[in-house]
């Protein structure tokens, strides 16, 4: 009797690795169908995100993916079948539990997150790269507001974020439009930190997250918060936040070893506490 052939594994739609210098390393694995995200993935990157806020040895975190595509949108097709007829309420629960989620992931979490964009980045995908702390892009990537072009209004935040990142007009004209953007386009307009070319993506990325890897962490994480609250709140809250955070690092270790390191003249080694 012949012997069966062996299983395959089944490929994980999500890598992730966690190098020793405490960067998470998330990366979208679907090259096939330009990683356009499904629910699997987005639950699976959510998880991860939160796991990286709550360990002490991640530093930094990189969102990037496999193939030509960073995040063609959202896959439907991964979606829970529906059980019964659709109801009023039923689309913005959807939404909330869905892209809100993914994106909020994003802005929440106590760690930078630099997004690698190697390759096209529309609609949902979009949001998730502008709701990182830092976007590089690799000069083959674009940038599309697909919303329009099928008749829907962006989800996922990209009202949210768009106008906070390049104003109003240039957010309007960029979703009533859906036309691509370049990634040169989206650096010129703010939207994207450093576009390189593609072989000098990954280098660059880990060259970044190795440097905020070795910073304060917990200063990093409330500088993030308070710049992510300034957007929405007026120059009381904005103050008032800005003195308990510093109340608040100034009981890290990192916050005494970088004045220790000051008056002693030396470079700071920072522990991420």
């Amino acid at each position: 009797m012949s012997a069966e052939p062996a299983q395959e594994a089944p490929r994980s739609t999500v890598l992730h690795r966690t190098t020793t210098d405490g960067v998470s390393w998330i990366t979208l694995n679907r090259p096939e169908a330009m990683n356009a995200v499904t629910w699997e993935q987005r639950e699976r990157v959510i998880a991860l995100l939160a796991d990286a806020s709550a360990d002490p040895a991640v530093r930094a975190v990189v969102l990037t993916a496999t193939g030509r595509g960073f995040c063609a949108g959202a896959d439907l097709r991964g979606t829970p079948a529906q059980t019964r007829e659709r109801v009023p309420g039923d689309v913005a629960r959807t939404i909330r539990l869905g892209a809100q989620r993914l994106i909020a992931a994003v802005l929440d979490c106590e760690k930078p997150v630099i997004a690698a964009v190697n390759g096209t980045a529309a609609g949902i995908g979009a949001h998730l790269a502008f709701a990182c702390d830092l976007v590089l892009a690799a000069d083959t990537a674009t940038f599309i507001e697909v919303f329009v072009r099928r008749g829907l209004v962006p989800d996922g935040g990209g009202a949210y974020l768009l106008p906070r990142l390049v104003g109003p007009q240039r957010a309007k004209e960029l979703m009533f439009f859906g036309d691509a953007l370049t990634a040169a386009d989206a650096e010129r307009m703010g939207l994207v930190n450093r576009a390189v070319p593609e072989g000098e993506l990954a280098g660059l990325a880990a060259a970044w997250a190795g440097r905020l890897a070795c910073g304060p962490t917990r200063a990093i994480a409330l500088t993030k918060q308070l710049v992510n609250d300034s957007l929405t709140g007026d120059r009381a809250t904005a103050f008032a936040a800005e003195a308990a955070a510093q109340e608040i690092n100034m009981t890290t270790r990192d916050a005494d070893e970088g004045i220790a390191s000051f008056v002693e003249r030396r470079t700071p080694e920072y522990r991420g506490r």
